[in-house]
């Protein structure tokens, strides 16, 4: 199946007050976990390439992004195929030309009005391009490298006022919103502001993305679907189901030295928790 659109498949969420499920690969194991939980699920998924998983990958974000390409291509569910949490410029400009139909520049870490200026100078190259933007405006934090950050510490929300300015002033298709969930979480124990996701629902014109899903329990995130978000971002999920199952595979197999034999069993128990969160996310399960 040809690729699809982020724009396509998270304005169609969104008129049908769901979510597009976006996890972030790192390996084609990864890629190949979340197309095959996917089609489980009977259902579409954006994959998500971090400017962090660039770094991993020696700086080069073409060997993984034409993997994904080729791997959602014969999909049998739709694919998209998203650049995600990018502050390099350099990197925002081959999304264009690598297959991606959508990026998300990251420039929350500065304040308001750099990352509002930062912001609208990407989206206006962005739509130049044909890509649909994603911004953040609130602290997630919990990314690597970044300090852990307290979710309910004062200020570190998204005020629905300021995202709506933000929304207007920086031309972004999309807004990830800072509600009480955190980056990297190896635990799902997170507990969402749903009165402030309304709010900020109510006050920006563009779908809103949760990020940290991994340490959202399955009630919140049904949720906070049900409140306006309408993409949501899972990515440590697919990492601790991959290192469980290879620890566990390891540990009774110590003879082993094939890779392929213990990458196998990390890919599959990735796509099952694929196939669970898209379950949950489209009210399945």
């Amino acid at each position: 199946m040809p690729l699809v659109t982020t724009a396509e498949l998270v304005t169609r969420a969104a008129a049908a007050h769901s979510a597009v499920p976006s996890f972030n690969v790192i390996t084609l194991e990864h890629v190949e976990a979340v197309i095959a939980g996917a089609e489980a699920a009977q259902a579409p998924v954006v994959l998500q390439v971090s400017e962090n998983a660039v770094k991993f990958r020696y700086g080069r974000l073409l060997p993984l992004a034409r993997a994904a390409v080729a791997a959602a291509e014969r999909a049998s569910v739709p694919v998209a195929l998203h650049l995600d949490h990018v502050q390099s410029d350099d990197l925002l400009r081959q999304a264009a030309t690598a297959g991606f139909s959508s990026v998300m520049y990251d420039a929350a870490r500065l304040p308001y009005l750099d990352n509002l200026a930062a912001t609208r100078a990407a989206a206006d190259w962005a739509h130049s391009q044909g890509l649909w933007i994603e911004a953040e405006l609130g602290q997630v934090g919990g990314k690597t490298g970044e300090p852990r950050l307290d979710a309910h510490a004062p200020g570190a929300r998204t005020d629905p006022v300021e995202a709506g300015a933000f929304v207007a002033d920086s031309g972004v298709d999309a807004l990830a919103v800072a509600v009480g969930s955190t980056h990297a979480m190896t635990t799902r124990t997170a507990t969402l502001d749903h009165a402030l996701i309304k709010r900020l629902s109510a006050a920006v014109s563009v779908p809103l993305v949760l990020h940290g899903s991994s340490g959202v329990p399955d009630g919140e995130l049904t949720a906070a679907v049900a409140g306006g978000i309408a993409k949501v971002n899972v990515g440590t999920a697919l990492n601790l189901a991959m290192t469980g199952a290879i620890r566990d595979f390891l540990a009774a197999h110590p003879e082993a030295v094939d890779s392929r034999k213990y990458l196998s069993v990390g890919r599959e128990a990735m796509a099952e928790t694929a196939r669970r969160i898209i379950q949950v996310l489209n009210g399945l399960c």
